[in-house]
C-alpha cells in the first residue's frame, strides 16, 4: 500500500489534539501521540517541527474552524450566540487547549497572533454592522463591541471550562439539562447586551 502523507498528518493532528487537550503542552508525550496516530515520532517532527509548533498548529486550526463555522449574523446576533454555544458544546477540546495555553504561557509566532487578532476584529466588525450598542457615539462603538464580544465569549466558555462547577451551581440532575438552560440564559443576556436601549424618557416638567 502506498504511503499516504496527508492521512498520516491527519492522524497525527487528531491524536495530538486529544493528547494536548488532556495533558497540556508540558504534559503531552510525543511517543503517546505517535502510538495513537499509528505513526513514528520522526514523522511528527518532519511534519510539524517540534511539540511546541504542533500545539500551536492545532490551536490555530481549531480557532479557524470555529471562525469558519460560526459567524455573527447582523440581523440575528442572539441566535448567532446560540450557534456559537452549540459549537463549543460539540468541541470542548478548544476550551481545554485555550486553558492550557493560558496556564503554560505558550509563546506563539507573531504571524499567528496577528491572524487571531484579525479574526476577532472581523467578528467585532460584524457586531458593529448589526447595530449593537447603537446608542453610543460612533467613535465608541468599536471598543464597546470588543467588550461585548469578549463578554459573550466568557459567558459561553465558562460553561465548558468548569463542567463540574456548572453541575453543582446549577443543581440539575443532568449536565444536558444544565447546559440547555444555560444556553437560553446566554442567548437572552447577549440579546440584552447587544440591543440598544430606547430613547431616554422625557423629563417631567417641574
Amino acid at each position: 500500500m502506498a504511503y499516504d502523507a496527508e492521512d498520516t498528518r491527519r492522524r497525527i493532528f487528531d491524536a495530538a489534539a486529544a493528547e494536548f487537550a488532556e495533558h497540556g503542552l508540558a504534559g503531552a508525550r510525543v511517543d503517546r501521540i505517535a502510538t495513537a496516530a499509528k505513526a513514528n515520532k520522526q514523522a511528527i517532527y518532519l511534519y510539524y517541527g517540534s511539540k511546541e509548533k504542533l500545539f500551536a498548529a492545532i490551536l490555530r486550526a481549531k480557532l479557524e474552524e470555529v471562525r469558519d463555522s460560526v459567524s455573527i449574523d447582523p440581523d440575528a446576533v442572539a441566535e448567532s450566540v446560540g450557534q456559537m454555544f452549540d459549537w463549543y458544546r460539540e468541541h470542548p477540546e478548544l476550551i481545554r487547549l485555550l486553558l492550557w495555553e493560558a496556564l503554560e504561557a505558550c509563546d506563539e509566532p507573531g504571524e499567528s497572533e496577528r491572524e487571531r487578532r484579525d479574526a476577532f476584529r472581523e467578528k467585532v466588525g460584524q457586531l458593529v454592522d448589526s447595530g449593537a450598542v447603537g446608542h453610543l457615539p460612533e467613535d465608541a462603538r468599536v471598543r464597546a463591541c470588543q467588550d461585548l464580544l469578549f463578554t459573550v465569549m466568557g459567558l459561553i466558555s465558562w460553561n465548558f471550562a468548569v463542567p463540574r462547577m456548572c453541575r453543582l451551581v446549577l443543581d440539575e440532575e443532568t449536565e444536558q439539562a444544565a447546559l440547555a438552560r444555560r444556553r437560553e440564559t446566554v442567548i437572552e443576556v447577549a440579546r440584552r447586551l447587544a440591543t440598544a436601549p430606547g430613547a431616554p424618557a422625557a423629563r417631567a416638567p417641574e
